[in-house]
Parts: C-alpha cells; structure tokens; sequence
C-alpha cells in the first residue's frame, strides 16, 4: 500500500496446554536448547511449545483474516511432545487440554523490525516480533514512540532498527525465507561467539570471491555480502546451497568443508584455528598482508551545496583540499555516533567513470562499513533531506572493489605495482590520489584500519582480479599473506580503533568514545550534534569506553561485568584476543548515560 519493504514472513506456530499433573504446582519454566521445546507451568497444567525445523510457512494471507486459528498439525508439533516427555516423563501419561496454533510473523534474525522506513519519510514500523511481542511489547512500544516524536529513541536499539538491514534484502524473497526459517529453527540453539548462517548465503559476492575460495578462504556473511572470515591451509570450503535441515523433502547435507570449519567453532574457549588467525595478525604485523574488503559501502556526496552538506553531517573538519581523506564520525542531535567512516575530498575528473563521477560543485567519496552501509545512506538521506541541501548521494558499493595492503613491507610491495611516490614526502598519511596499479587507475588511499603502516586500493570492480593478482606476485618475495576480518577484529582492537556498532554505538557520544579529535569544536563551523556536545564538555563526562586487558589467558566475547569493590559498574562492548601483546583485549562502558542521567536529576 505504501510501497515499504518489510522483510518477515508468515508461520504457523504452536502450543498445547495439558490437563491437570498432581504436584507440579512449584515446577520451574524450563527451556530444553536441545530437544527445542519449552514448559512453561499455566495453572495446575503444562503449556509445551516450540521450534521445528519444519514449520509450516503460511504461503497466502487473505486480506479478511483476522484473530483466526489453524487447526494443529500433529505431523509438525508431535516432535515437540517427544521432547517434551523426555523431559518430563509424566506427560506421557497426561492427556491434551486444548491446542493453540496461530499466524506468527518471523524474521530473518529473529528480531523485531522497527524504526522509521528507508523508503518513505514518517512511516514506521513495529512489527515481525518473533513470538515475543508480549515479552518486549512494553520497552519497544516506549521506544518506538519517542522514536516518533523526537527522531530518535532514547535507547541504542540498532539491533531492532530496520535500516539493519540492505534495502536490496529487504524483499528478497528467498533470502528473507531461508533466513527467517533457519533463525526459526535454531531460535534455542546456543549462540556460539563465531557462528555464521548457512542460509541466504552467496547473496552478494565480490569479483575476488572465487580468487580468494581457491585460497582458502573462510567467508562470513554480512547484510548479503560474503566476506572473508579467515584462511583454512585445508583446501577450499565452499557455502553450500541451504539444505533446510533437512526439512521438506531436502536432503541434508552430510558432510561439507565449510559446515565442519563451523562446526569446530561451537566452543566459548579459544577456537580451533585461533593459531591460524594468529599467523594472518602475526603477518600483518611484521610483513605484510592484503585484506579484501570490498563489501564496504562506497558513496559519493557531490553537487553545488556538498560542502555545507559535508560540514553539516561530519564532525571533523572535511572541507580540506582534493587529495586529502579524513576520519570523521556522524552524530545524532544528541551528540550519539551514528558512524564512524572516511571521507575523501575529490576533485573533478576529466570524464566520469566509477572513480570519478561527474559533479558541478563539490564532491566527496564516502567509505562506511559494508554491515552498516543501509542505515549510514539512511541517515545521510534524511539529513540531506530535512536540511534542503542541493546535493545528490550516489551509491557505487557493487561498482568497485576495495584491496587493502598493510603491514611494515606495504610500501615496498606497492611499490612494484603502483606507477607513483610512496614516500612520506610524496605520498603522506590520510591522503589519496588516483595511480595506475598494473596498468588499471585505481584510487589509492594511505590509511590503516590495523594500525600499520598501509594503502587502500578502490579499484573499479573489472580490474579487481587483475590488481589483486599483481599485488600478490609482487608479494611473494616479503612475505604477504591473505588474511581475514578475524585478525582485522583483532588487529583493530590492539590498536584502540573503533567498529561501529560492536564498541561504539549511537547513545555514545566521540568524548565519551575517545574521538574527541575527530569534531571540528576548535573551529566556530555548526555540524550536527555540536551543541550536544559543547553542553557535555561543559558538564563534564561521567561515562567513558575504555580498554581493558585480562592478566589470565582466557577467551571474552563481550556482554562480560566489570566488577569494581564487589559492585558491577559497567560491561564489555567487544572482546579478542591481541596477538602481538599477547593478552585478551575489551572495549567497555562505565558510568551512567546521558539519556538516563535526565531522567534521575529531573
């Protein structure tokens, strides 16, 4: 009716209440992870339920149904009766009071859908709640409302936000069923640390995704995209097609490279091929080593307002000669980080092409995190949008790829393959230009997401195999290997750098992340967030993320206390293990937000 894309579909979902069991008055609710199947004490009775592997997708939904009821398919729920005698042995011998069984909306990740559409301005959603509409139907009800009245919510809620998702996902009608049938089907499976999904698969891929599978390479899916995790010396592991678990009528897939990697992963210890993870870091550290990160989100913001556009939306000052790349967040009216990205100012090109599009005014070149592209172009939208700039936000992320090179033997290796400077005079840290890399015009970078010494290469997507190929003979001799977004997640973190969303999240502001050098408030420039800003510098902070490491050699996660005197006064963000210092690493909040400080002093 709207036009909106909104990615959930339709299952039948089931629960039987038992008759009376003398003396269970005092049982427990007990959830088993294995069988799937839950108990939950209503009465003097039993409520059982659960998640098959074989639900039953509601394939037509008539305009005229509504506060209907299917009739149970015991084919379907008696898996759940078995398991749920296996636990409790005297249901066996109790009879059924009454069945349940409904239309359910399910997701692809098993979470709410909520926030304002990408596609239309002021239409919001609150929907796809998985079963658990009455379990978070209050906090997300508030939420969704200051939502509406002031922009925002008071709460990070980007796990729930619509805009977590590409909008090339959003009505996908495959990846949205498969996905949201295996989130169904392991909705009480564990969540292992390094878990990936095995549907929806092979979505979106790079021009290097064969080149880097020959390799060895072990891919993690991100909104769509396949992108590389790490390097198995194992031979290849394909993803393979989605087998349903073996659901209607597909045949499982018995034995498969890439399901057996994951399956070694279901541990909370230190994985198998944590020493796989530590040559790539190792590597990067003392020689070199080449990261594919193509699934980045590559926009360009050009027109005659992009500079007042530009100093609006980022913090830090980008209005800086062609040639130069700043790091920069984007802020929220209350001074929270929406994200964090690169900016590069460009200047106009002799004829447009994927590296140089063609713009009267102002132009600059955009590279955001690929998982959260959708919700960076959101914001940027809308900010442009409401503020009435003259500019126009154009999204190249399928049309170039981005090989990034890093390590103390970067500079040599480049050297080799491409036809400019790379000394510190002629070619300096955060600027870029546009070189020839085995004879293809790439843009050239000087940035570093690990802490190296390194170049990006944005190279136009038919050149990418070419490239990458040059790159890699001409690093034979220093030792380049290929390594992955595990030792990027490590190598980042001994660093100190920032991922948007896993440590740095919209209700921080960049004083209370450490990024205070990123806002232009030395400068009398306006950008959006500063006042917010001005006022907590003014008050002072009472929270701030910080570092920690872990004396003892144990794995962490993130969501782990910290305990100060015996009382818990914050919690981990992001958690790994740093390879060079030989310690497990955490990013982590203490103190009180913001948000909540206003509620307590008013």
């Amino acid at each position: 009716m709207a036009g909106v894309k909104v990615p959930l579909v339709a299952m039948h979902h089931a629960y039987v209440v038992t008759e009376r069991i003398e003396g269970i008055q005092n049982m427990p609710n007990v959830r088993d992870h294995d069988a799937s199947v839950y108990l939950r004490l209503q009465g003097d009775a039993l409520s059982v339920g659960g998640y098959e592997t074989n639900p039953i997708f509601w394939e037509e939904v008539s305009d005229k149904f509504a506060f209907g009821l299917f009739d149970l398919d015991w084919d379907v729920f008696t898996q759940h009766i078995e398991g749920a005698i296996n636990r409790v042995p005297v249901l066996e011998k109790t009879g059924v009071k009454s069945t349940v069984c409904g239309p359910e909306s399910f997701t692809p990740d098993h979470k709410p859908l909520m926030g304002e559409a990408p596609e239309l301005r002021g239409f919001f959603l609150g929907c796809g709640f998985n079963s658990a509409g009455m379990m978070l139907g209050g906090g997300c009800g508030q939420e969704l409302a200051h939502w509406i009245v002031h922009g925002r919510p008071e709460k990070d809620m980007y796990s729930y936000d619509i805009r977590r998702f590409h909008h090339l996902l959003t009505d996908h009608r495959r990846w949205i069923r498969e996905r949201s049938h295996e989130s169904y089907a392991k909705n009480y499976s564990v969540v292992f640390p390094h878990d990936e999904p095995l549907a929806g698969r092979n979505m979106r891929t790079d021009p290097l995704h064969e080149e880097l599978l020959a390799r060895g390479c072990v891919f993690q899916e991100r909104q769509g995209w396949e992108r590389p995790g790490w390097f198995t010396p194992k031979g290849t592991a394909p993803v393979l097609r989605y087998d349903y678990y073996g659901a209607y009528g597909n045949r499982m897939h018995e034995d498969h490279a890439y399901g057996r990697l994951l399956g070694d992963e279901y541990t909370f210890d230190f994985p198998p091929h944590h020493d796989v993870i530590k040559k790539e870091c190792l590597a990067c550290r003392g020689a070199a080593a080449v990261f594919n990160m193509s699934y980045f989100g590559k926009f360009y913001l050009v027109g005659l307002d992009a500079r007042k556009a530009a100093d609006w939306l980022f913090s830090a000052d980008v209005s800086r000669p062609p040639g130069s790349t700043v790091y920069t967040c984007m802020l929220n009216h209350r001074g929270g980080t929406e994200s964090d990205l690169t900016v590069s100012r460009l200047a106009p090109g002799p004829q447009a092409s994927a590296l140089t599009p063609a713009f009267e005014g102002d132009g600059y070149y955009l590279a955001v995190g690929g998982a959260v592209a959708q919700h960076n172009w959101s914001h940027i939208s809308t900010v442009l949008q409401d503020q009435k700039f003259r500019c126009q936000l154009i999204d190249s992320s399928e049309d170039l790829g981005l090989i990034s090179i890093q390590g103390p033997a970067s500079r040599a290796i480049l050297q080799e393959v491409l036809d400019a400077d790379l000394s510190n005079e002629a070619f300096p840290f955060s600027t870029h230009r546009l070189v020839r890399a085995a004879g293809h015009l790439v843009r050239a970078m000087r940035l570093s997401f690990v802490g190296e010494l390194g170049w990006e290469l944005h190279v136009p997507k038919p050149a990418c195999v070419p490239v990458y190929r040059a790159v890699m003979a001409a690093g034979t001799k220093h030792g380049l290997v290929n390594a992955g977004y595990r030792a990027i997640d490590s190598l980042s973190i001994e660093k100190g750098y920032r991922h948007w969303h896993a440590d740095l999240r919209p209700d921080d502001s960049p004083l209370e992340a450490g990024l205070a050098f990123t806002c232009k408030l030395k400068s009398a420039v306006p950008f959006l967030g500063r006042e917010a800003l001005e006022k907590q510098r003014a008050e002072g902070l009472r929270r701030r993320l910080v570092c920690f490491t872990v004396d003892e050699k144990v794995p962490m996660f993130g969501l782990e206390a910290i305990w100060r005197n015996g009382q818990v006064v914050g919690h981990v963000r992001r958690a790994d293990f740093g390879f060079a210092v030989d310690k497990t690493l955490a990013t982590a909040t203490s103190g009180t937000p913001a948000a909540s400080r206003s509620r307590w002093t008013s």
